[in-house]
């Protein structure tokens, strides 16, 4: 692998030891829900409102400290943008891009499976 496609696992900020599972321009998807998507950003644990935790079923409900997603995501309907946590993700390896209209803004393309980010700045 080149090293500009070389995936960036961002480390945790607060737990040295810890490291977010999947990469900045991997493409995942939903562990239960029919969904795939490229992440853009990652947030180090929970950091989305109360109302919206709360809005996901008890039983199903994500722990908040993990990792968060924020994908560019795409169903058989539709793209949107999605937060998930790591819990809730596995490795999308079908090698086949995502149709979302914003991976253009943060991507260049897709090699070997990973997206190459454009390198610009989210927060």
């Amino acid at each position: 692998m080149d090293i500009d496609n070389q995936p960036a696992h961002p480390t945790i900020v607060g737990s040295p030891t810890r490291t977010a599972k999947f990469a900045i321009g991997q493409v995942v998807k939903h562990r239960i829900y029919p969904f795939r998507g490229v992440i853009f950003d990652v947030d180090p644990e929970f950091a989305n409102t109360e109302a919206w935790l709360t809005s996901i079923p008890a039983e199903v409900r994500p722990r908040r400290d993990q990792p968060f997603y924020h994908l560019l995501a795409e169903n058989a309907q539709t793209t949107y943008v999605a937060y998930v946590s790591e819990q809730n993700l596995l490795p999308d390896n079908t090698g086949k891009p995502v149709s979302h209209p914003q991976v253009p803004h943060f991507f260049k393309e897709l090699k070997r499976g990973l997206y190459v980010s454009r390198g610009r700045a989210l927060h």
